[in-house]
């Protein structure tokens, strides 16, 4: 969907409607306490606009889990599993959410059951399994990958990034690219704005772009040209979907190594930072280094630092 539609009617996307229900399940109790668990089913708080409150839909989600022995029935929302709505957008409350709004992750998951939460759950789109604490992709070059299993459905997603050159959807297949919670204001944002104040119309390289979020936002901030580069592959896949989601064409290049290119406005690689540095033939005013939690960015400093006049660590 492009982005536009998206972002028309986003505030009202996820507001009850007057007729909407709300179930009051209190999160750290057994559900079988709270809720007759025979009585969960498509039915179960639903409105006749399509739509039910994230709690009720956890609570059917929750149900099936019980019922294929995931779960047993001291089992409570909080430790059911992971919900993460599409597109993410912060809400004042507990969303209520239409059909296809959901991905849900859980480490204890197996196939059979993902396969009848997508088939009863109508707001369920996708089920991955994987451990919410690791991190989705790749460090560096000499670290191996690390992916979630999509057990059933279709896992991509779309975050609504708020800054101050506008909203960007930042699409994603959760399986591939990590997870980052939409929030009112953005940390990383706030930094690249800082940093993009010093310099008028500058030529940016986004060492580690992953879904592209902080070079696109430079390039609705009036950046001159923008490179992406990232050495997991999805990521720049990513990227391109995400360019042309909020208004950048694509086109492919005729450079074996140079991947796309858009009237010399960006252009998207898939190359080890160090070896990017060993391009002599570009400079940039700004260097974007965003890693992974945990990760040491003192070869991608030195690296970047060949390259730009700034370095940003975000």
């Amino acid at each position: 969907m492009p982005i536009s539609e998206v972002l028309k009617d986003i505030e009202l996307f996820y507001k009850p409607c007057s007729d909407c229900k709300a179930e009051k399940i209190r999160k750290f109790s057994p559900l079988a306490e709270e809720i007759n668990l025979n009585e969960i089913d498509n039915n179960f708080g639903s409105c006749k606009c399509g739509k039910r409150q994230l709690d009720i839909v956890m609570a059917h989600v929750l149900k099936v889990m019980i019922d294929e022995g995931i779960k047993d029935k001291k089992a409570n929302l909080r430790n059911s599993c992971v919900p993460l709505v599409t597109p993410g957008y912060l809400t004042n409350s507990v969303p209520y959410l239409p059909e296809n709004s959901l991905v849900i992750l859980s480490n204890e998951m197996n196939k059979k059951c993902a396969e009848r939460i997508v088939k009863e759950v109508g707001e369920v789109k996708g089920v991955l399994k994987g451990d919410a604490r690791k991190t989705v992709g790749i460090k560096d070059s000499d670290s191996d990958p690390h992916e979630y299993e999509l057990l059933a459905g279709c896992d991509l997603r779309c975050d609504i990034i708020q800054t101050p050159y506008g909203a960007l959807g930042i699409y994603k297949y959760q399986h591939e690219i990590h997870i980052e919670f939409p929030t009112r204001d953005s940390p990383k944002i706030e930094i690249l704005e800082k940093a993009l104040k010093d310099f008028d119309k500058p030529a940016v390289l986004d060492c580690t772009c992953g879904p592209g979020t902080l070079g696109i936002a430079c390039l609705k901030a009036g950046a001159r040209k923008v490179v992406f580069n990232d050495i997991w592959k999805p990521a720049i896949e990513t990227t391109l979907i995400n360019l042309e989601a909020n208004g950048f064409p694509v086109k492919l290049s005729d450079s074996e190594e140079e991947l796309i290119t858009s009237e010399d406005n960006f252009e998207v690689y898939s190359m080890d930072v160090r070896e990017l540095a060993n391009r002599p033939d570009e400079k940039f005013d700004i260097c974007i280094i965003d890693t992974f939690p945990g990760v040491d960015t003192t070869e991608f400093i030195e690296a970047a630092g060949k390259l730009g006049k700034k370095v940003v660590v975000i």
